[in-house]
């Protein structure tokens, strides 16, 4: 079973860009099933209102249970006070198993992983290059499983793709995926230094293509083993954990959300995948 772990779904609001405007899969589905990619895991669009693109991807989901696997996306800063009640709408109600956290909107905050905790649900969190932050976060919440996309920088940032590979090689609980990622020496050196165990196969759609972002994975001519893992294995166990914490959450209470491990970020309405003083920066 190849599973897609990072494809984006539903409508956005803010008219900026393909990201906050229309995440169609009408494509992305004709491409994935050509690639011969079975299941996907889907998010929000970016959005002002999360809680509402939340239940359009829940509506998504519910029409096709076997293809697709529903994650919340959650806003730290503006939806400070309501992620615990977000997220167990999304996993109660809707069957969601992770959590969705963009930087472009905030930093992550210790309100969204404690309830990360609480659920045992995976957290995708795209850092935009910040990679010094992920030590901070995953050691501070060793048991949630932090997927960082992108080897940390969709911007194609080396120094900050590079500087993450020892946090990926030295942490348990972070891993990363493939969306993206265009050195691909560096995709290299991270399944070398980290192991299969810890990289998963996503694709960033629909506005990247999942053949394309597939056969990145082939051409690493891992054993097939390792395929397996990197290409379904490995996200497949972290929601099956994230499913069986879903029946029985932790009881721990969300620390209060005046307590943020960082300040968030200010708000942008530049391309959320890129840094300002990137080469692809426009």
């Amino acid at each position: 079973m190849i599973v897609d772990c990072h494809c984006h779904a539903g409508t956005g609001d803010g008219l900026t860009g393909p990201w906050d405007t229309r995440a169609s899969l009408d494509r992305y589905l004709r491409r994935a099933d050509a690639a011969g990619i079975t299941r996907t895991v889907l998010f929000a669009a970016f959005s002002s209102d999360y809680a509402s693109a939340n239940r359009e991807v829940a509506r998504i989901v519910a029409a096709a249970p076997g293809r697709f696997v529903g994650f919340a996306f959650v806003d730290p800063a503006r939806d400070r006070g309501r992620v615990p009640a977000m997220v167990a709408e999304a996993v109660r109600r809707h069957g969601f198993r992770g959590i969705k956290v963009h930087r472009h909107d905030a930093r992550i905050t210790r309100e969204v992983c404690e309830v990360a905790r609480a659920w045992r649900l995976p957290v995708l969190y795209d850092v935009m290059g910040d990679v010094a932050s992920v030590r901070l976060v995953a050691q501070e919440y060793p048991e949630v499983p932090f997927v960082i996309p992108h080897l940390g920088s969709f911007a194609d940032d080396w120094r900050a793709q590079t500087a993450f590979l020892d946090h990926l090689a030295r942490i348990p609980n972070v891993f990363t995926d493939t969306s993206g990622v265009r050195r691909f020496d560096v995709l290299v050196e991270a399944v070398h230094r980290a192991g299969a165990r810890k990289v998963l196969f996503g694709s960033d759609g629909p506005w990247l293509h999942p053949g394309v972002e597939l056969a990145k994975i082939r051409a690493l001519h891992l054993p097939p083993s390792q395929e397996r893992l990197v290409t379904g294995g490995n996200v497949l166990r972290l929601l099956r954990s994230a499913a069986r914490g879903a029946r029985t959450p932790r009881p721990r209470p969300p620390v209060p959300p005046e307590d943020p491990i960082l300040p968030p970020a200010p708000h942008s309405e530049e391309d959320p995948w890129l840094e300002a003083g990137s080469p692809l920066h426009a």
